[in-house]
């Protein structure tokens, strides 16, 4: 490997820019070697339209995947919860780094509180499973699909369109917007997507000596984490898109809970497991077949009932009736 700087390819928004920034200081700082930024543009950054309608999981990763492939660039930073859960030919999942803050956080007018916010109030989200989660915790709310990066969305609080935005809280802190945040959600109210607040750190596989020069960022605990998270999801064949929130968390044990919620918040089918970090792959296709089996007995029931049982877990569940409380996965 020469000495010259390695390019690292990064989508253009602030957000993505300032990300990329921290591993490129990273790699600098533990491997001594330079790197520069290249600027890439994805499909997701120029269509305005919701991510279910262009595609959904992969919109802002195969631009850089293409980079990587045709020697534009030599590694990329990408966020992990939009990594597709398969893996992709030719390329190495070279480092996961030290994972930030996964929960999401509220951004509203007047610095209100979730019960703060008056009924029916509009909040922006471009996440089916945000979306859902925060009608399972008020009835009343408006999900509004919105677009466009962080401070776009906030633009919108701040001119009085919306009462309020949802967004992660890693990604606030990036670009040094954390005054905006005027509630966090625990994951007890709101599970994450899988791999939120985490960065995946790809080279080509065939570059080995990229490859373990990078493992200097990769952080383990960070690594068992998502993975058993990503399992799930990709055990559920549902991508960053889907109304589907994980989170995994523990050193000596992993501990992983899992929900799928309907998309109009009537009902949640929740499941769990534990287990060593080694077992991570194995903790996520367990919660992804308590699931799975509560998906399989909600359809029994609606069918006896004779009443419409919605669509599988990795599309948008609809309920009927219209409840507010979750279906712990396994029990009828």
């Amino acid at each position: 490997m020469s000495n010259s700087p390695l390019r690292l390819g990064t989508r253009r928004s602030p957000m993505a820019i300032e990300q990329s920034r921290q591993v490129a200081e990273a790699v600098t700082r533990r491997a001594g070697r330079a790197v520069e930024l290249i600027g890439i543009t994805s499909a997701g950054d120029v269509s305005q339209e919701q991510l279910t309608q262009i595609g959904g999981t992969g919109v802002f990763v195969s631009a850089l995947r293409s980079a990587l492939l045709v020697g534009e660039v030599d590694f990329a930073v990408h966020s992990l919860k939009d990594l597709p859960t398969g893996s992709a030919e030719g390329i190495a999942l070279a480092a996961i780094p030290v994972r930030d803050d996964p929960r999401d956080a509220l951004a509203a007018a007047g610095g209100a509180k979730l019960a703060d916010l008056p009924r029916c109030a509009r909040i922006g989200t471009g996440s089916p499973r945000r979306a859902g989660q925060l009608l399972l915790l008020r009835g009343d709310l408006q999900p509004v699909p919105v677009r466009g990066n962080a401070g776009t969305r906030l633009a919108r609080v701040e001119s009085g369109d919306l009462d309020a935005v949802v967004l992660g809280h890693a990604g606030l802190v990036r670009i040094g917007r954390l005054d905006a945040v005027t509630q966090v959600f625990e994951p007890d109210e709101m599970l994450p997507a899988a791999g939120q607040g985490a960065l995946a750190v790809e080279c080509l596989t065939g570059r080995e000596d990229l490859v373990a020069l990078l493992g200097c960022v990769d952080d383990a605990p960070s690594r068992a984490a998502t993975t058993a998270e990503r399992s799930m999801l990709g055990a559920l064949q549902a991508g960053c898109a889907a109304p589907v929130g994980a989170y995994a968390a523990g050193t000596d044990v992993l501990r992983l809970r899992g929900v799928v919620v309907a998309a109009d918040g009537g009902m949640a089918l929740r499941g769990s497991a534990s287990g060593p970090p080694a077992m991570a792959e194995a903790i996520g296709q367990q919660v992804a077949g308590e699931l799975l089996s509560a998906e399989r007995e909600v359809i029994r029931q609606c069918q006896v009932r004779q009443r419409p049982a919605g669509t599988s877990v990795a599309g948008t569940m609809t309920s009927e009736p219209r409840k507010r409380q979750g279906r712990k996965a396994g029990q009828g």
